[in-house]
């Protein structure tokens, strides 16, 4: 017993020493998803903040492919001392694991929640120069041509990929799915007209947007976005009851001590209370969240069952 004793007291002596000095060296945070994306832009903001406020540089390293799951692997087997940290999407968090037989770390094993730093409101985009200007337009040309309208995402299982997968199944419609590297990829794929349509993060499609090379023809949010007031709702331009988001959270490697989780949650909020971070994220059709490890780790848990059962009622596969 005083032995046990002594060690718990020597463990937890370390732990918060651990937290004392940290961070005491740049810290990683590793985007599974390619530059310019919603979770990318989002992160680049945050981190910049918290950076400074923490007296640290932000390593932003994107290691984009298989829809997450890579850069996601190079965060689970990491060393879990608070240096690196996964900036996270939904779909690598609650989709993937739900769509792939055999996948190659646990998201709730191999990893520790962080915060919910943002959510991305979405929607839906056409090539600017295409007759199409609204979701009944979609709808209705893909009745007329059975799979031969086509659609981009940033890969299989990619939350580009089920937004579109639902809106077909709800609207009974066929498309053919296109995946691409990244959703920066499948958003310059609409662009240079090599695909019809795409679901897209606002942040990721904002610039191509105001460009002029892309038309925002409807949002996912429940009502219109102060952002776009003359864009509809998906909802209201043909798809009634539509709605979809996606969550940018930072995640750890699991075993990282819990006083740096703690202190890295408590880092992100106050990031987010910076009106001027505030503005950026609003600007780019994201909002501020901002949470505890275990408010993440419940909302984590209630969206795999979620998402569980809405891709198996859909027939929804990554492959």
């Amino acid at each position: 017993m005083k032995y046990t004793a002594i060690l718990l007291a020597s463990l937890l002596a370390t732990g918060l020493g651990h937290s004392q000095t940290y961070p005491n060296k740049p810290i990683r945070v590793v985007i599974p998803l390619a530059a310019g994306s919603a979770v990318d832009n989002a992160a680049r903001i945050v981190a910049q903040k918290m950076g400074q406020n923490m007296g640290q540089n932000f390593v932003i390293e994107n290691n984009p492919g298989a829809a997450g799951l890579i850069g996601a692997g190079v965060v689970a087997k990491a060393a879990p001392d608070g240096y690196t940290l996964g900036g996270f999407n939904d779909s690598i968090m609650t989709m993937l694991p739900n769509m792939q037989a055999k996948m190659p770390w646990d998201i709730l094993k191999d990893f520790e929640p962080v915060s919910l730093v943002a959510t991305v409101e979405w929607g839906l985009v056409v090539n600017a120069e295409a007759p199409t200007k609204s979701a009944a337009d979609l709808i209705a040309e893909a009745k007329k041509a059975p799979g031969k309208i086509n659609y981009g995402s940033g890969g299989n299982g990619s939350p580009q990929h089920i937004a579109m997968a639902l809106f077909d199944s709800q609207a009974g419609i066929q498309m053919t799915h296109v995946p691409y590297k990244g959703a920066t990829q499948a958003a310059m794929g609409v662009a240079g007209n090599e695909v019809h349509a795409a679901f897209q993060g606002i942040a990721t499609v904002n610039s191509l947007v105001k460009a002029g090379k892309l038309r925002l023809i409807g949002v996912t949010t429940p009502r219109r976005m102060p952002q776009f007031p003359e864009v509809p709702t998906v909802g209201e331009s043909g798809m009634p009851g539509f709605e979809f988001n996606s969550w940018f959270a930072l995640m750890a490697p699991a075993g990282t001590p819990k006083p740096i989780l703690a202190q890295l949650a408590a880092e992100v909020q106050k990031a987010l209370a910076d009106p001027e971070v505030r503005e950026k994220l609003n600007a780019q059709g994201l909002t501020p969240r901002g949470t505890t490890p275990d408010e993440l780790g419940t909302a984590m848990r209630a969206q795999l069952a979620k998402y569980g059962e809405l891709i198996k009622k859909n027939g929804i596969t990554a492959e």
